[in-house]
């Protein structure tokens, strides 16, 4: 099912931290940049609160851990208000573009999808990489909101930092995130890459990712040395650029 399909043009209005202004927005493009902004930061959300669980996931002396998905469903509403003013649990009231209401409500759904399935793993004693990790997260739960919606949504990184090939960057991306790295951004906002392509048939938004403290377990220091997945670590430190979550939405909408 291509959801963008059954959607009639919609209206509204919002505001974003641009890295790159180039041109003007219509109100239609900017209908699709904000609602493509509010789906990279909610998938980006889910992420923050595996990370914040992390521990918790691979505690090798407990059994039911509690991380079920409705606390996982509340972490990341929590997290996702905190970061936009937006409430999910009322997200009818809420004053964005139409179309955004049902595809976060979506995303939000194919979110706890993903936490269910992990459940048997999460709550086995005794091992302590449970396989959960926010890119774990944010690969399966991208890829099932895009095969529903028909919204092209995925986490990616510069090519030399991509472990699941899944997540390799197109051209688009691998350009976008090279502009991106050189700049002085503070890695405490959520600043965006919001471009029209495609001879103005499509919006695109990349949400910057960058490495904090708890990201260094896996891709810090020392170099090349294992992390608890198998994958030699990058040699990162916090507050370098990791990767993005990417969004592109057709024009029309339609």
């Amino acid at each position: 099912m291509n959801f963008l399909r059954s959607l009639s043009r919609v209206t509204a209005s919002a505001c974003l931290t641009v890295l790159f202004p180039l041109v003007s927005f219509t109100a239609e493009q900017d209908e699709a940049r904000e609602t493509a902004r509010l789906l990279a930061i909610l998938l980006d959300a889910g992420r923050v609160t595996v990370a914040n669980n992390q521990d918790l996931i691979n505690d090798p002396t407990k059994a039911d851990k509690g991380f079920t998905a409705d606390v996982f469903t509340k972490q990341t509403a929590e997290e996702f208000n905190r970061r936009t003013g937006l409430s999910l649990e009322q997200i009818d009231g809420q004053n964005i573009p139409e179309i955004a209401k049902p595809l976060l409500a979506r995303l939000l759904e194919e979110s706890k999808k993903t936490i269910d399935s992990h459940q048997p793993v999460i709550n086995v004693p005794g091992i302590r990489y449970k396989g959960l990790i926010p890119a774990t997260f944010g690969t399966e739960t991208a890829g099932r909101f895009k095969n529903w919606s028909g919204v092209y949504l995925k986490q990616t990184a510069p090519q030399a930092l991509v472990r699941n090939p899944k997540n390799l960057p197109d051209e688009y991306e691998s350009n976008a995130l090279s502009r991106i790295a050189a700049q002085a951004l503070d890695m405490k906002t959520d600043s965006f890459l919001s471009e029209i392509v495609e001879q103005d048939q499509a919006v695109r938004v990349l949400l910057p990712l960058y490495y904090t403290k708890s990201c260094l377990t896996c891709h810090g220091q020392p170099k090349g040395e294992r992390d608890m997945s198998g994958y030699p670590r990058e040699g990162a430190k916090e507050g370098d650029l990791g990767g993005a979550i990417s969004v592109k939405i057709p024009i029309p909408l339609h």
